[in-house]
C-alpha cells in the first residue's frame, strides 16, 4: 500500500473529472464524514477524503499531534495526485491543515484552486484551548457539546475506547497549533462559519482575508461549530460553483 492510499481516500473515483476536492475532517472524524459529499459531487468533481492515522482503518497507526505534520506527510502522500487542479476543503481542524496544505503545495509549484476554510479562526488567532489536557469524562463532554459526532456512540464504552485516542490527538494538534509566517496564498480564500459557533467569531474567521493574494469571501450560516451539517446543499453549490470558473469543463 503506497502512502497514497494510505492518506486518501476515493469513495467515488472519478477519473474523468476535470478537478479534485481534497476535504479534511474535524478533530476527531474521519475520511467516511464525507462519504454522502464524495456521492453528490461525483462524477463531476473527483472527491479525495483525507484520513488521518489512528481511526479506523488506520486504528492501528500511530495518531499524530501536530497540524505542521498531517499537512507534511498529506503533502507527500498527494504528489501523485497533483496532475489535476486541486481545491481545498477542510472544517474546523481541518482547515488549519488545508492551509498548511495548501502553502506547501503552492511551495512546490502546485498551488490548489482555492481554500475553503470553515469553523476556524484565521491562521494567528488560533485559541490555545486546553481541552487536549482533560481527562476522558471533559475531552468527550467538550465533543458532546460541539454536536459533531453521534451522541449515542459515545455512550459505547468499546467504540470509546477505540475513538478517544484519535480525538485527543486531534484536539491537542488544533490547541497547540502554531502559524509560521509564509508568503500569501495566491489562490482565492472562502472563509465559512456558523453565526453562533463558539469556537470561532465572525471576525476571527473574517481575519482569513489577510492570508490571501486573491479574492477573499466571507460566508456566514446560521447555526454554531456544526452548521456545515445543516447547510450541505449551499456549501455544495459554492463549490461546484468554484470549480466550474476554474475548470469549465467540469
Amino acid at each position: 500500500m503506497t502512502d497514497t492510499d494510505l492518506w486518501v481516500r476515493r469513495f467515488h473515483p472519478a477519473d474523468g473529472a476535470a478537478t479534485q476536492l481534497l476535504c479534511l475532517s474535524h478533530a476527531g472524524g474521519a475520511a467516511s464524514y464525507f462519504f454522502g459529499v464524495s456521492r453528490a459531487l461525483s462524477p463531476g468533481i473527483d472527491v479525495l477524503a483525507a484520513q488521518y492515522p489512528g481511526r479506523q482503518d488506520r486504528l492501528r497507526e500511530p495518531c499524530l499531534t501536530s497540524v505542521h505534520d498531517l499537512a507534511d506527510q498529506l503533502v507527500d502522500a498527494l504528489r501523485p495526485l497533483t496532475g489535476r487542479p486541486i481545491t481545498i476543503f477542510g472544517h474546523s481542524l481541518g482547515a488549519s491543515v488545508g492551509f498548511e496544505v495548501a502553502s506547501r503545495l503552492q511551495r512546490a509549484g502546485t498551488p490548489p484552486t482555492a481554500l475553503f476554510a470553515s469553523g476556524r479562526a484565521a491562521p494567528h488567532l488560533t485559541r490555545r484551548d486546553r481541552t487536549h489536557l482533560s481527562d476522558d469524562a471533559g475531552l468527550l463532554a467538550n465533543v458532546r457539546a460541539l454536536g459533531g459526532t453521534d451522541s449515542s456512540l459515545l455512550e459505547d464504552k468499546d467504540v470509546v475506547s477505540m475513538v478517544l485516542p484519535a480525538i485527543r490527538a486531534d484536539y491537542t494538534a488544533a490547541e497547540t497549533y502554531t502559524y509560521r509566517p509564509c508568503p500569501p496564498l495566491s489562490c482565492p480564500i472562502i472563509a465559512l462559519t456558523g453565526d453562533n459557533d463558539p469556537k470561532v467569531t465572525v471576525e476571527e474567521a473574517d481575519a482569513w482575508r489577510r492570508y490571501t493574494d486573491a479574492d477573499f469571501e466571507l460566508v456566514v450560516y446560521p447555526g454554531a461549530h456544526f452548521y456545515l451539517n445543516d447547510h450541505v446543499p449551499d456549501v455544495l453549490r459554492r463549490i461546484k460553483e468554484h470549480t466550474r470558473a476554474v475548470s469549465p469543463a467540469a
